[in-house]
């Protein structure tokens, strides 16, 4: 089945007609996808972070503190993860 898709793709490639006008340097939007990625890698990073820091027995209202805002918020956005993970404190 995925050889039937590629051979689907390739074909759909090799029927299109392009000039170089159509052609434009993908560098912007490669960028933009690379950027994403770190963004990614970043927030799973703090998530994982912050899950650690309450495993170990740091309050919410600390990490809050951390994170510049309230323990409320704190908890809401990363209670889930710390529960996903498995690790609760």
């Amino acid at each position: 089945m995925a050889t039937t898709k590629k051979n689907n793709t390739e074909a759909w490639l090799d029927d299109l007609e392009l000039t170089p006008e159509d052609m434009r340097d993908g560098t912007h939007l490669a960028r933009v996808g690379a950027a994403l990625d770190a963004l990614e890698a970043a927030e799973k990073g703090l998530a994982d972070a912050v899950a650690l820091a309450h495993a170990a027995g740091d309050s919410w209202a600390a990490i809050g503190a951390v994170l510049g805002t309230s323990r409320q918020a704190a908890h809401r956005k990363f209670a889930p993860h710390v529960t996903r993970t498995g690790i609760v404190g």
